[in-house]
């Protein structure tokens, strides 16, 4: 190869070389920190520039995107001395590249350290209940005191959060204890409004039970007395209007007699004295002679081993002396109304 081909060659590399160091693509949300001979000299914008070849010097590219920094776990101790482990997590933005270049060496580990001591100051004043609970009011002071710290780098906090709390194991457990103490608590004392509740239901549902039941019993009463008034009446009624005879009266009042004694407990059977006015109207009737003696006896008393009233049976006779002495003054013609039912 000749020179002349060599020199061309080595020109035409000479200029490819000074074309790529002249002309700079900058991506979009990134900033180029441009020095000449040393010294800053301007900030590349995103796009395309052109740079002196060989003078000017890329110092830094910075990235103006929001960036997230997940710090491990500080040791930092409350204020009742107890050692939590606290894990944060900072999300920051670059707002000023030429800071974040020459006012410090490496913001990313001075980010780090002041994000670890400002934790401390700010956890180092609350309690461990304290801080447990208040995971925003934490997040907002350590935001505040990042972001008024690092604007001097050019740097932006926006946000800071407390990932995870850690206590120590003993103090977990008891956490535990107290929280299972406070679930059976709460829990017992659904399950004792629960009962109360029921209790209450159950009572009110007896009391309207018992109004209702006594509510039909008292309208089956009613109807009851009712239907027995309308029959005594009919029955009346239509004895009135047949106009029996004395001798009918009696025979229908002997053959009513018996069922007053029926009853195995009976003893002792009273006989009033409209029975001895009855048989007295028998014996009148079919020409006995012991009408007289009949009538002269006001009561006559037998004595049965078999037989003894009760105070239902006793009650029956009552009404049945109380309905012959009425059946009897029917007979007489002394009364035309109804006697009263018994009570």
């Amino acid at each position: 190869m000749d020179p002349i081909g060599i020199l061309l060659l080595i020109v035409a590399i000479f200029l490819i070389i000074v074309l790529f160091r002249s002309i700079k693509i900058v991506p979009q949300q990134w900033n180029y920190i441009i020095e000449r001979l040393g010294k800053y000299r301007r900030t590349l914008e995103p796009g395309p520039r052109l740079l002196v070849p060989f003078v000017d010097n890329v110092r830094a590219k910075v990235d103006l995107r929001e960036r997230v920094v997940n710090f491990p776990p500080q040791p930092v101790i409350t204020a009742d001395n107890l050692g939590v482990q606290i894990d944060t997590v900072l999300y920051y933005i670059i707002t000023k590249p030429t800071d974040a270049v020459y006012a410090i060496d490496d913001y990313l580990a001075g980010v780090e350290q002041l994000t670890t001591t400002t934790l401390r100051n700010v956890v180092g004043s609350m309690d461990l209940e304290k801080t447990l609970t208040s995971r925003e009011e934490i997040n907002a002071r350590l935001a505040a005191e990042l972001d008024k710290a690092t604007d001097k780098w050019g740097l932006k906090v926006t946000r800071v959060e407390l990932r995870s709390i850690e206590p120590p194991l003993s103090i977990r457990d008891a956490m535990e204890k107290q929280m299972r103490a406070e679930r059976d608590r709460r829990a017992a004392i659904l399950n004792a409004e629960g009962t109360k509740r029921s209790s209450i239901l159950m009572a009110e549902g007896e009391q309207q039970s018992a109004v209702l039941r006594a509510k039909g019993e008292r309208d089956a009463a009613v109807l009851r007395a009712d239907g027995e008034a309308k029959a005594i009446q009919t029955v009346f009624a239509a004895i009135h209007k047949a106009k029996p005879t004395d001798r009918l009266l009696t025979y229908q009042y002997l053959q009513t007699l018996p069922t007053i004694a029926q009853g195995t407990a009976n003893k002792v059977w009273v006989v009033p004295a409209e029975l001895t006015k009855a048989l007295g109207g028998i014996g009148n009737a079919f020409g006995g002679s012991d009408a007289a003696a009949a009538e002269e006896e006001e009561e006559v008393e037998i004595d049965s081993s078999a037989l003894e009233l009760d105070a239902a049976a006793a009650a029956a006779l009552e009404a049945a002396q109380q309905a012959a002495r009425d059946v009897q003054d029917i007979g007489e013609g002394r009364t035309n109304e109804l006697p009263p039912a018994p009570a």
